[in-house]
């Protein structure tokens, strides 16, 4: 059966609510009490067609995983999806949108991008407003995502010298599976808003560059997308966000078996969302940019509240409250045979748990400054791990992410015990501003800064790296912005 806009568009209340997506319909009036972001956000779009503010957040098998066959109702007619194309060819675009276009129309030759900071200069440039404040947004006033960056600074060389260095070594392994370089992609949500292929560019920019990338469970393409678009022999890890309901997050585990994911990494630091209000207030910009802007109305209620789960808080509003080391970590083993990583440790006294409970490694992370404003740097935290606790680092795998921008910034962490890094942002800025080989062009600088510093260091490989290569300092340096 085929249905006309008129017939759907009378279906635009919360007790028969239907949205149009690519030109199929759906019944998604049950669905509206279960909907992470909550009903009004559906609504918005009921008895219409749904596909430009749904593609950009959502995989391609989202529907299918959380609605029933009875509620994929079929598609528009023929008049209506000419109609649709029609209506989206002559859509009025937006100065947000031509800004875009021009940037995108002006970006630099590649040959040009020096730094991981050049290719965030371009990113910032070609990206959409709604786009920029989610990558780019903290919790609170940000202070905690600026520190992790910062905590570098502290750091400095004990460079040793008449050492030989013609032949320099930086390949690794991470959970025993090689890497050419001692970094890889840590999780990072919504690809597609920053360019359409999403997930799938940064999948091949890894494969050139033989590194690994970690999944999230938010990404934007599906995990059969993402595997489908690596190589046969490339290296997948999972991100898993654990819902509440035991099922359904074994249901998720189940699948990226299948798919082939070699690891589970447990994310453990963002069970509610972070108050990231620069990704919260873009909608407002936006809208003040087409339309006056609003004032304040003598007798608003306190009720008239903003959406304060930005563009994918409402992710994780369903994630599980209530892990605890004594039971989330032996249900996880229960269930699966993959290495496990805890994600998100933010001090020694639960690096030293993770050790106990026997996990694989651990992912020390604050989110990238998204969640708990003042949580303690990654690397500070590492520091301290490696003066208290030496002994975790025998027990299992320690990695680190966040502030991470420069070779040198890897080698610190390596000389202090990290087996490897994460880098989130970086590769969204990447592929957004030039696609797969924009992220082949970032690894590619990673690896350059890396070598040039392991030379200057006197270190012949990674093995060789020690904690009295890097020493503490108590006075700061003048840091120059990095953009």
């Amino acid at each position: 059966m085929t249905w006309t806009l008129q017939q759907v568009a009378e279906h635009n209340n919360p007790s028969s609510c239907w949205v149009i997506i690519n030109n199929q319909v759906y019944d998604v009036s049950d669905f509206l009490s279960e909907h992470p972001g909550g009903s009004s956000i559906i609504l918005k779009y009921a008895g219409r067609d749904a596909t430009l503010a749904y593609e950009p957040i959502h995989p391609k098998d989202a529907l299918e995983k959380n609605l029933p066959p009875s509620k994929h109702l079929g598609p528009v007619d023929s008049a209506s999806a000419s109609a649709l194309k029609a209506e989206k060819d002559n859509r009025k675009r937006t100065k947000d949108e031509f800004r875009v276009d021009k940037a995108l129309k002006e970006r630099p030759p590649l040959h040009r991008i020096l730094s991981l900071a050049d290719m965030e200069n371009v990113a910032r440039q070609v990206l959409s407003y709604k786009a920029i404040s989610y990558y780019s947004s903290a919790a609170d006033d940000e202070i905690t995502m600026d520190e992790n960056a910062r905590a570098f600074s502290r750091f400095f060389f004990n460079a040793r010298v008449m050492k030989p260095v013609s032949k320099i070594d930086i390949s690794t392994t991470i959970l025993g599976f090689p890497s050419s370089i001692p970094i890889f992609v840590s999780g990072a949500a919504l690809a597609k808003l920053g360019h359409p292929l999403g997930e799938a560019n940064i999948t091949k920019g890894a494969a050139n560059s033989n590194i690994i990338q970690m999944v999230s469970s938010n990404a934007s393409l599906s995990y059969e997308e993402i595997a489908q678009a690596a190589s046969p022999s490339q290296t997948l890890f999972f991100q898993l966000y654990k819902h509440e309901n035991d099922a359904i997050a074994i249901k998720r585990i189940r699948e990226v078996e299948r798919l082939g994911y070699k690891a589970i990494w447990l994310t453990v630091d963002a069970i509610v969302p972070g108050n990231r209000e620069r990704d919260i207030k873009s909608p407002w910009i936006l809208e003040e940019q087409e339309k006056p802007p609003k004032y304040y109305t003598e007798g608003e209620g306190s009720a008239d509240q903003a959406n304060v789960f930005g563009t994918a808080g409402a992710l994780i509003v369903n994630d599980d409250r209530d892990m605890t080391w004594e039971r989330t970590i032996p249900w996880l083993r229960s269930v699966t045979k993959l290495p496990i990583v805890i994600k998100g440790i933010q001090c020694v006294e639960d690096a030293v748990l993770a050790a106990k409970a026997g996990v694989d490694g651990i992912l020390i992370s604050n989110h990238g400054g998204r969640q708990l404003e003042y949580s303690m740097p990654p690397l500070e935290v590492l520091y301290k791990l490696r003066r208290q606790h030496p002994e975790v680092f025998d027990k299992m795998e320690v990695y680190i992410d966040g502030g991470i921008r420069r070779g040198t910034d890897i080698l610190k962490a390596l000389c202090l015990g990290a087996k490897a890094v994460g880098m989130g942002r970086p590769f969204l800025y990447a592929q957004s501003a030039y696609g797969e080989i924009g992220v082949t062009k970032m690894v590619d600088i990673l690896k350059r800064e890396l070598l040039t510093a392991m030379a200057l260091l006197g270190a012949s490989s990674v093995n060789t790296l020690t904690p009295d290569m890097v020493e503490r300092v108590d006075w700061q340096p003048i840091v120059r912005s990095r953009l």
